[in-house]
């Protein structure tokens, strides 16, 4: 019988497109501490000896750009001539800013409700910040609820990062890639881990060693022993004889970060998310304000899935909401549990409907997202743009409490008693 595979990847904060995410945030982290009805939607393009800040901001934060970038390339490891062939003091910096476009701050700062007089609620006042649909997801597969693929992918390459920053291994570089395989058995439960591959950027030099296969084989001695073992020492259940590794499958990767490949922001959608497990709506994270439900309306969609799954009402459960520019209420909310409900998904979305409010500034107002950024030093943003979005243990993100569990379970005990 032909097994039942699924793998998810994701990278370090020094791949290049996770650079350009991280500098995105960092602009936006800034301008929400000064200034949090800042309007922000920054791009960032980079490439050889090159960083190009764009976009549109309306926001009373002087923001100066070029040492911002500069300060998030640095703390990534990128500084100094051995640093992997990009260097934060020596490469350029264009900025291209403008503000916010007047016909979409109109219809954002003055919903549609408000605007045609149809409501007085003041949480209608905010429309969203564009049209769109988003996704939501939650499982049972890890304790912070998230697809075991993408939960080890992304423990794997923050341990890579880790290993470089405290020293422990001195010649890996910033750049990185991680991906994991699972085999999944019949009742869709992980059975074993299948494959894992790491692909790290490293010196050209390693303990006086510089011919390839030596090179080779002593990556893959540290990288089972310093990043793998680590992450995975509490599933060795799911380690078998078979089990595959790749370290750095391609060999030798010294050039690597924008010296080797260009980086854009939003080009990691998938790594941000679910690892390809749930849908995706298409729209990035990086570098948006909390107006823009691209963002927000992703993290309230997990906040519901992963209380939905908590409550034990489904061991998978994907929420999907979508809007209009300018109107504050969503066009439309569906709850799927793939079969595993405890509720049936029609009766979950009327649950949903009753608990949670996804009007963008009910949202916003519920995670506080505009004041983040000021009441953790004025870095919040950036902390989330590597190693994902969502199941983060290490950062104490909002919007993911269980604070609806009770809530829901008693909803779901009255539909029950209507079934």
């Amino acid at each position: 019988m032909a097994k039942r595979l699924f793998t998810s990847e994701s990278v370090t904060e020094g791949h290049p497109d996770k650079l350009c995410d991280q500098i995105s945030d960092a602009v936006l982290d800034a301008a929400l501490a000064g200034d949090p009805k800042s309007r922000v939607a920054c791009e960032t393009y980079a490439t050889t000896g090159l960083v190009v800040v764009g976009g549109e901001i309306t926001s009373k934060t002087r923001i100066d750009f070029d040492t911002l970038a500069r300060k998030t390339i640095e703390e990534i490891g990128y500084a100094g001539p051995d640093a992997g062939g990009f260097d934060a003091h020596t490469c350029g910096v264009i900025v291209c800013v403008k503000e916010q476009s007047s016909d979409i701050s109109q219809g954002v700062s003055v919903a549609k409700e408000h605007r045609d007089e149809e409501s007085s609620d003041e949480i209608d006042k905010l429309g969203a910040g564009d049209q769109g649909l988003m996704f939501g997801f939650a499982c049972d597969e890890t304790p912070e609820l998230m697809p075991l693929p993408i939960s080890l992918a992304q423990k794997l390459a923050l341990k890579l990062s880790q290993v470089r920053k405290k020293g422990t291994l001195p010649y890996l570089r910033p750049d990185g890639k991680t991906q994991v395989t699972i085999e999944y058995d019949e009742k869709g439960a992980p059975k074993r881990i299948d494959t894992l591959v790491i692909s790290t950027q490293h010196a050209a030099k390693i303990n006086g060693k510089t011919e390839n296969s030596d090179l080779q084989k002593f990556i893959e001695a540290d990288m089972k022993e310093f990043v793998i073992k680590p992450v995975i020492e509490q599933l060795s259940h799911l380690v078998d004889k078979e089990t595959k590794y790749f370290i750095n499958p391609s060999g030798r990767f010294v050039i690597g970060g924008p010296q080797g490949d260009a980086g854009l922001t939003g080009r990691k959608i998938i790594v941000d998310t679910y690892g390809g497990y749930a849908r995706h709506g298409g729209g990035a994270f990086s570098g948006k304000d909390p107006t823009k439900v691209d963002r927000s309306a992703c993290y309230a969609a997990r906040h519901i899935a992963k209380n939905i799954v908590a409550a034990g009402l489904a061991r998978h459960c994907e929420v999907q909401v979508s809007y209009a520019i300018g109107v504050a209420k969503p066009i439309s909310i569906s709850v799927s549990t793939f079969g595993t409900g405890k509720v049936k998904d029609i009766a979950l979305c009327d649950i949903v409907n009753q608990i949670f409010d996804l009007r963008p500034l009910a949202i916003i107002k519920k995670f506080n997202m505009q004041n983040l950024p000021k009441l953790n030093n004025g870095v919040f943003y950036r902390n989330t743009a590597s190693y994902g979005h969502f199941g983060r243990p290490d950062l104490k993100l909002p919007w993911e409490e269980l604070d609806k569990v009770d809530a829901l379970k008693k909803a779901a005990n009255g539909a029950f008693a209507v079934a």
